[in-house]
């Protein structure tokens, strides 16, 4: 039972009240009784004061009368009154000759018990004049405050006890089921999720982490298997093809050997792109150029990505221009954001056909800044706009055109990467590639 983690803390803490409630107590009783004490002392000297103007003003007699009088009166203090050699004259505690000050004296009882009496002593010239007190209402007081500081301390003990072995079973609850949650995620069950109480305590936010990171893990393993339903897809025909023209170069009339090796290296060369931009998409998901992101002009990487492809958009009888109001700064990779925008570039060029116009703007929109690539092309139909960023996914009419299916699947990590959003819309006629930035932190 002791294993328990969140038993033990409360076994601590339930320690250390206890201790706590110790100190306090100590001093509670110290305090109670110094105080009782001081309050009892401060009577004494004041009856002492009183009968001492009484003899200064009436005289023997008129103090003799007085200390026999209190002497009567139940639950008075004790009196005496002495002569210089120890002759009594009035009072019990006359006779005893006790010193000076304070001092503690012991009477005999009929019991034959001694009665401790706290005694104060003063001169009036001739005479001495004695009077005290028992502390017994100290004592007694003392005693029923101790016993119910013991009673407190049982109590705290006994709720300490209580609380933690109820806290320990209500957290050993809770610890076992994200136990048992990764228990079953470690045997393969990647659906499983760890129930959240609702009670948005430190549990709670624990378990919606968990959750996250394992949704996270989900989509990512999912991936995977995509991934690699899609390459063994997509490089099966090309490695096919290669195989063929390998044999068509044993049997007879099956071409000249430059040809067939040519032919064969060109699908090799397909096949390696594919498997470098796959690389590179896995680097960039993978984060490790987060650390190069720095203040980054997206007003000049498309002015360096237009300039670089306006010959073969001349060529290919399309017009390419860029629209932008100025220096549009977001905290970027250069080199990603420019290998970003060469990607959508490529992709309106490819596919928006001779004839088209593509337009690329970049502008401050609000705390946003947007880049974007519109051309006035056939479109991509609203059915197949969220798959298009997917590795391998291509359009039907795209079949027969050269590319992988990973251009825009890189435009896709490299905007996650940046914390921006990547969609298309439709630019009537034709397509909008947006990607939209937050504003730099600061």
């Amino acid at each position: 039972m002791f294993r328990s983690a969140s038993l033990r803390l409360a076994a601590l803490y339930t320690a250390a009240f206890v201790a706590a409630v110790v100190a306090l107590g100590i001093v509670t009783l110290l305090t109670t009784r110094a105080a009782l004490t001081n309050q009892f002392d401060a009577r004494i000297r004041s009856e002492s004061a009183a009968l001492a103007q009484e003899f200064q003003s009436e005289g023997l007699a008129g103090i003799s009368q007085a200390v026999q009088e209190r002497d009567r009166t139940p639950g008075a203090l004790d009196y005496g009154l002495e002569a210089l050699g120890g002759r009594a004259i009035a009072g019990r505690l006359a006779g005893t000759r006790a010193a000076p000050g304070w001092s503690e004296i012991g009477i005999k009882q009929p019991a034959d018990e001694q009665e401790k009496i706290r005694v104060f002593t003063t001169g009036l010239g001739s005479y001495r004049l004695m009077v005290g007190g028992d502390d017994e209402n100290i004592e007694s007081i003392d005693r029923l405050l101790a016993e119910r500081l013991l009673l407190a301390f049982l109590g705290v003990v006994m709720i300490g006890a209580v609380g933690g072995y109820s806290l320990s079973r209500g957290m050993g609850r809770r610890i076992d089921a994200i136990t048992g949650a990764a228990e079953a995620i470690i045997n393969g069950d990647l659906s499983h999720r760890v129930p959240v109480h609702g009670a948005g305590d430190d549990l709670d936010h624990l378990a919606a982490t968990f959750n996250r990171m394992l949704d996270r893990i989900q989509a990512l393993m999912e991936s995977l298997k995509q991934v690699s339903n899609d390459i063994a897809h997509d490089l099966r025909t090309p490695l096919t093809r290669l195989r063929t023209r390998l044999e068509s170069q044993i049997s007879p009339g099956g071409g000249t050997p430059d040809t067939v090796i040519e032919a064969a290296l060109g699908d090799l060369d397909a096949i390696l792109a594919t498997f470098a931009a796959l690389l590179r998409i896995a680097e960039i998901e993978g984060g490790a150029r987060r650390a190069s992101l720095r203040p980054t002009n997206l007003s000049d990487v498309g002015r360096t990505v237009v300039e670089a492809f306006a010959p073969s958009a001349e060529d290919a009888g399309v017009s390419l221009a860029l629209k932008t109001a100025g220096p549009v700064v977001v905290d970027g990779d250069r080199e990603l954001l420019t290998q970003m925008l060469v990607n959508l570039v490529e992709n309106g060029l490819r596919h928006a056909g001779p004839g088209a116009a593509i337009r690329v703007t970049v502008a401050n929109v609000g705390k946003t800044s947007v880049l974007s690539v519109i051309d006035n092309g056939p479109g991509v139909p609203d059915c197949e706009r969220e798959r298009i960023f997917d590795r391998f996914y291509r359009l039907e009419r795209s079949r027969s055109t050269a590319g992988s299916g990973l251009g825009l699947a890189m435009v896709s990590a490299v905007a996650k990467l940046h914390g921006a959003e990547v969609a298309l819309y439709d630019a009537r006629p034709g397509l909008e590639a947006r990607v939209t930035f937050a504003a730099p932190a600061g």
